[in-house]
């Protein structure tokens, strides 16, 4: 069996990285998405579970202290990390992960798991950026201005991912994420497991 390959995709908030995501698992098999601790209060219309495992602060702190997380980052006030064992366990049965993860985090994962491919999401511009924050309707102004100094931030450490997506039009983002995750299917290694009995015949 291969092992699965783990994917970190890492964007600015406002850039469409949870629709993307959301969009590429409905589109591709053997794939899933790893489910962040989080300290945050849970917003309208997501579940426990599901969207995150929303944890008190006390909780988080334990988790860390039991080394719970493959990673943990800060991110404004709230905390965010990845169960490890989740992620292992999936990988081991052959089954592709994506972590939605900040740069932060990202540093450490590759740092564990350096053969990780990583995916930076860009909006087309930081006009487009706000709008897209402005249309959310769930912040003020305030938060939003935060925002954009945080993603400015987030953005200049692209040069640390494998590849970037501009997400200007929908439809064509989700083609290059595709395109990226199948080509990790084509690669030698995975081939040649894949295919062992075709080389085999080829060869002798």
């Amino acid at each position: 069996m291969n092992q699965g390959t783990l994917y970190l995709i890492a964007a600015p908030s406002g850039a469409g990285k949870t629709s993307l995501v959301k969009a590429l698992l409905e589109t591709t098999q053997n794939l899933r998405v790893s489910v962040s601790h989080t300290t945050r209060p849970a917003r309208t219309g997501e579940e426990n579970c599901i969207n995150y495992h929303f944890v008190s602060k006390t909780e988080f702190q334990q988790m860390l202290s039991d080394k719970v997380f493959l990673e943990h980052a800060q991110v404004f006030d709230n905390y965010y990390g990845t169960s490890g064992k989740w992620v292992t366990e999936q990988l081991n049965t052959g089954t592709d992960v994506i972590l939605e993860i900040d740069w932060q985090g990202a540093q450490q994962v590759r740092r564990i798991k350096p053969d990780t491919i990583s995916i930076f999401i860009l909006p087309p511009s930081l006009a487009t950026l706000k709008q897209r924050l402005q249309d959310r309707g769930k912040d003020s102004e305030e938060v939003i201005a935060k925002r954009l100094r945080g993603a400015i931030e987030e953005m200049s450490h692209n040069i640390e991912f494998d590849y970037i997506v501009v997400n200007d039009d929908f439809d064509q983002a989700l083609k290059d994420l595709q395109a990226i995750i199948h080509s990790q299917g084509l690669k030698q290694a995975a081939q040649a497991k894949k295919l062992k009995g075709l080389l085999n015949e080829l060869l002798n």
